[in-house]
């Protein structure tokens, strides 16, 4: 892609927490950040990424769209493996490894299985494509300065997600690849660590400063823990064998239906709080 239009992306990207719209409506984009094998300099490029479940991995793909040479950020990071990700919500460091041999042939074996698009690239670029895969190191730094925006940014990601996951199980055909399977997951997983944080701290905080919310804040404790029984009940049909797409989406859809309404239901009583607490 030429620099001016990343740097198109790139700006719509930090603008828009994440979304930079059409050609990309939809896709897992990231903003990877590395150090120029020659000159030391910084270097941003967006690229899709594959999650990679519980482990805290996301995989990016060496393809610069099947050219015959790998494009430059591989360069670096096989230089630098230090490198910074921006997920729109979220900056953090990262620890970049090429993977080898097997461990490389079935990531990129996932990602065909996903979209049969990486394949044409591999035809096409007469070179064996790298897959990297990104490991988060240290805490995350939040894009958003008001705790209420973060919040909101926080539940619009997790909103963006469900819709993909939704329009990928629908378009699954009779089985779930393995990839499909491992983003369901990786979303099960997130929505459970996000309402944790929220239990274990964020309500505990509120529940001295600001009584008034007592109500609100034991509505939304009831709800995480009926939203933590249907991702149990999700995570069981992602991983057990012979899996129905249909009894899958339709699980997906009852839990989409039921979040919105439980994050609605946060914003609404949280976010002007948090915006005045946490500026």
């Amino acid at each position: 892609m030429p620099n001016d239009f990343n740097q198109q992306i790139i700006d719509r990207f930090r603008a828009n927490q994440g979304q930079v719209g059409p050609p990309f409506d939809g896709a897992r984009l990231l903003l990877l950040t590395t150090t120029g094998a020659r000159t030391g300099a910084r270097h941003t490029t967006p690229l899709g990424y594959l999650p990679d479940g519980g482990s805290g991995r996301l995989f990016v793909i060496a393809s610069a769209g099947g050219s015959p040479a790998n494009p430059a950020w591989y360069h670096n990071v096989r230089a630098n493996p230090r490198v910074t990700l921006e997920d729109g919500v979220f900056t953090r460091e990262a620890d970049a490894r090429i993977l080898q041999g097997t461990e490389r042939d079935e990531i990129f074996a996932r990602a065909v299985e996903s979209d049969p698009g990486w394949a044409e690239y591999q035809a096409k670029a007469g070179r064996t494509i790298p897959v990297v895969a990104l490991t988060p190191v240290g805490p995350p730094v939040s894009s958003v300065t008001r705790g209420g925006d973060g919040l909101k940014a926080i539940h619009d990601a997790f909103r963006r997600e469900l819709a993909l996951v939704r329009k990928e199980v629908a378009e699954s055909g009779p089985g779930l690849g393995s990839q499909l399977r491992i983003n369901c997951l990786a979303l099960c997983q997130g929505l459970e660590h996000h309402h944790l944080m929220e239990d274990g701290h964020m309500f505990p905080h509120l529940d001295g400063q600001h009584p008034e919310l007592a109500p609100a804040l034991a509505r939304l404790r009831r709800e995480h823990e009926e939203i933590k029984a249907l991702l149990e009940e999700l995570q069981k049909l992602v991983s057990g064998e012979g899996t129905d797409p249909a009894t899958l989406l339709g699980e997906v859809e009852r839990l989409i239906a039921e979040l919105d309404a439980h994050l609605s239901y946060e914003e609404e009583h949280l976010i002007p709080i948090l915006n005045g607490i946490m500026p």
